[in-house]
Order: structure tokens, then sequence, then C-alpha cells
């Protein structure tokens, strides 16, 4: 008789495949990319359909704006009684001056999401994390939009003239929403880097003030100090309201443009991969 041994085999460890990636952005194509966008956007609308108070600022802000400074600088400015003029030179600035009033928004919007756990929520599922934060800036784009249509009522009430075509008005709204954009990619930054809304709110404040009155939004710089006309020389918002006056106005506008678009870009490339970045990481 034969005895059969018989050899316990111990199991051995399956070969390491490939990582699974933390998120399933990189498995989707453009298409599913650009439904979730859609989708994410529609969710931003409906929560402004059931708050219509968050649209406030965008449709008062314009109006008090444009009287605000038409009657308390306009008279200073170009002369008693001649306000109708100063309207052509503040509308183009104040369209420069609503993208970043507006972009603040978004950053507090972000870190009240978190707070409330909606942002947890959207990251646990199989979406593009870039999605999420195009979402709202297509929305507030749409909320910019809406503030300079009646910012633009608005001027032309007052007196306002577009002395080109309607090619330039156009233009100069394409040029304030593209870097109204590249603005909204910072506060969001903001909204994910900082623990509260008016943590936020505070911090956009500091950037705010010297960046939109040590420009040329609402008066000309030549009778500014030398060291102050240097730093609205190189503002983006600067650059941008001449920009807009040039194309509304009538003027040189090749490199007020180029700068305004180089700005817009730069800003875009620096800090939306952050802000992509940090919403992954944060907790």
């Amino acid at each position: 008789m034969t005895t059969a041994t018989l050899t316990k085999t111990t199991p051995q460890p399956a070969a390491p495949g490939p990582e699974r990636p933390a998120s399933d952005e990189g498995r989707l194509g453009p298409r599913a990319n650009l439904r979730h966008i859609g989708a994410l956007a529609r969710r931003n609308l409906l929560q402004i359909k059931k708050d219509p108070e968050s649209m406030f600022d965008a449709l008062l802000m314009p109006v008090i704006f444009t009287l605000l400074f038409t009657y308390v600088f306009g008279g200073a400015i170009m002369g008693d009684g001649k306000q109708s003029e100063y309207v052509n030179y503040l509308i183009p600035g104040l369209m420069a001056m609503m993208g970043m009033n507006l972009a603040m928004g978004v950053g507090t919007g972000v870190n009240e999401d978190f707070k409330k756990g909606v942002m947890d929520r959207f990251r646990s599922m199989p979406i593009a994390r870039s999605s999420v934060l195009i979402g709202k800036i297509i929305v507030e784009l749409g909320r910019m939009l809406v503030a300079v249509t009646i910012l633009l009522a608005m001027g032309f009430l007052l007196g306002f003239e577009v002395n080109t075509n309607v090619f330039g008005l156009l233009g100069a709204i394409g040029l304030a929403l593209a870097f109204g954009a590249s603005l909204m990619w910072i506060f969001i930054l903001l909204g994910l880097s900082l623990n509260s809304p008016q943590a936020v709110q505070g911090m956009a404040m500091l950037v705010l003030m010297p960046l939109q009155f040590g420009s040329s939004i609402f008066s000309p710089t030549s009778t500014m100090p030398g060291w102050l006309e240097s730093f609205t020389e190189v503002n983006p918002l600067s650059n941008l309201a001449d920009a807009a006056r040039g194309l509304t106005q009538g003027g040189p506008v090749a490199h007020s443009v180029w700068v305004t678009l180089a700005w817009a870009v730069g800003i875009t490339l620096v800090t939306a991969p952050l802000a992509v970045a940090k919403f992954r990481k944060k907790s």
C-alpha cells in the first residue's frame, strides 16, 4: 500500500497591482465632466431660487455704487454740474469693481458648504473634484453678468454713452467676466484655507480696499503721489478699468487688454490647481 503525502501549501499574496486613484477624476471623460459641472451648476441655481435674498448684492450693489459715486465724486472730480461726464469715466471702472466684490461671495459660500458637510458628500461621489468648484464659478459668473447689466442700465439712465460700438461694449463685458472668473479662484482658495466665513470676508476686505481705491476706477491717477501712481500702473484693476474705457469710449486699448488677460490667465494657472488640491485634502 502506498501512502500519499499531502503537502500543505501556504497561499501567496497576490502581486500588487496599480493603486486605485483616490478619486475617479482621472478616469472621467470630458463629456462626464461637463455633465457633472452642469448638474452642480443647476444645484447652485436651485439654491438661489430657494434663497432669493442671496441675489440682493448683485441686484442692488450696482444701483447704490453708481448713484453714490456719481453724486459724491462726480462734481469734485469733473466740476460742479458735470456729473454726466463723470458717468462715462465711472461706469467702465465699476465694471472692473463688480467682479472683485461678487467674487468674494464664492469664498464664503465654499467655506459655509464645508461647515454644513455638503462638500464632504460631493467628495464621496465619483465626480471630478474640479467640477464642484467650476460649477460654483459658472453660477457666480451669471450673477456677475446680471450685476453688470444693471450697472449699464443705471449708467444709461444717468447719461452714459458708448462712443465706440456694440462690439466694444461686449468686449468690455467679456474682459470683466474673464478677470472676475480668475479672481474667484483666489477667493475659493481663501474659503478652503480659512476657518470661518467671517475670516474669509475679513481677509477679502484687506485685499479689496487697497486694490479698488489705489486704482484708476474712481479718478485719474495723475493727481496721486508718485509712489501711489506707480502702484496703480501695476494694479490689475487699473488695467481692466482703462481697457473697459478704451473699448467703450475710444482710445488705445491693446496694452491694457493684453495686460488684463495676462493677469487673468496667470492668476487662474496659479490658484486653480492650488484650490483643487486644497479641496481634495481639506477635512
